[in-house]
């Protein structure tokens, strides 16, 4: 009797112990999974819906490309952008336009982003731009300078003073001491590239991403002048936007390794 009683509690005790067992490992499966960083992470398939960007026009080509490959890395997931001049896109936002991430081309515009009170947090710089004169193949009028621009004669076209790229050439005409007389000031770097391309100006003053993305259409006159104008671009969520775990992610995804390649392959340099 008493080796029976003993084999019946052994056994009664080791069933609860493999029901601890159990429970424990179905704890550990259901708990969230560290990140390297020793917090937890979320998982891609945590990302989801629409993602909507309003992004400087000198980024259309390569936040293009970022958007599909997050596209794919997050399934579920769709990037729609709005691609302007970075001061029309303040606007845009300060009048209560819906979005979720603001990517500008200088800095000077998110902070009027921030004092509009339309920034969620601090931004994040994730790259810098330079300029260069794009000019029509063959340079028909024979541009070799940024002083070049001011020749009697010559069409020049260039962006407004607002847009970062327009506040850059200003720059260096006040350090050079060009002063220049362009035939039309454009709201984006897109549209001064385009009138290059189509041949209704000599030579434009956009950006050197610009121009290698722009391929055989344009060719680049770089000056030295240029790298007393560098442009640093900041990106950061929107204040109440629709898709905030979207926007973290988008965020964090052009700041990482696959947005830093896909952004030093176009020529934009570090921040």
């Amino acid at each position: 009797m008493r080796t029976r009683r003993t084999l019946t509690a052994l056994l009664a005790a080791g069933a609860a112990a493999a029901a601890l067992v159990l429970a424990g490992c179905a704890s550990a499966a259901d708990a969230p999974a560290a990140s390297p960083t020793g917090g937890t992470g979320s998982s891609s398939s945590e990302v989801g819906g629409t993602i909507t960007v309003f992004a400087a026009a000198s980024l259309t080509s390569t936040f293009t490309e970022l958007g599909k490959r997050f596209e794919q890395a997050h399934p579920g997931s769709t990037v729609t952008f709005s691609f302007a001049g970075s001061s029309d896109l303040v606007t845009q936002l300060s009048e209560g336009a819906p979005a979720d991430v603001f990517a500008s081309a200088d800095e000077t515009n998110m902070q009027k982003a921030q004092k509009a009170g339309v920034i969620d947090g601090d931004p994040v710089d994730f790259a810098t731009n330079v300029l260069a004169i794009a000019v029509p193949p063959g340079n028909p009028a024979r541009i070799g300078s940024f002083a070049d621009l001011a020749k009697p004669g010559v069409k020049t076209v260039v962006c407004a003073p607002q847009v970062p790229c327009g506040s850059a050439t200003a720059k260096v005409e006040s350090s050079s001491g060009v002063t220049l007389s362009p035939v039309s000031q454009e709201s984006s770097v897109t549209d001064v590239l385009g009138k290059v391309e189509s041949g209704e100006a000599d030579a434009g003053v956009v950006y050197a991403t610009d121009v290698t993305g722009a391929g055989d259409k344009v060719e680049s006159v770089p000056f030295p002048e240029a790298e007393g104008a560098v442009n640093t671009y900041p990106i950061a969520p929107i204040v109440d936007g629709p898709n905030a775990k979207g926007a973290r992610a988008f965020i964090d995804y052009v700041t990482g390794a696959d947005g830093r390649a896909v952004l030093k392959a176009a020529g934009f340099g570090a921040p």
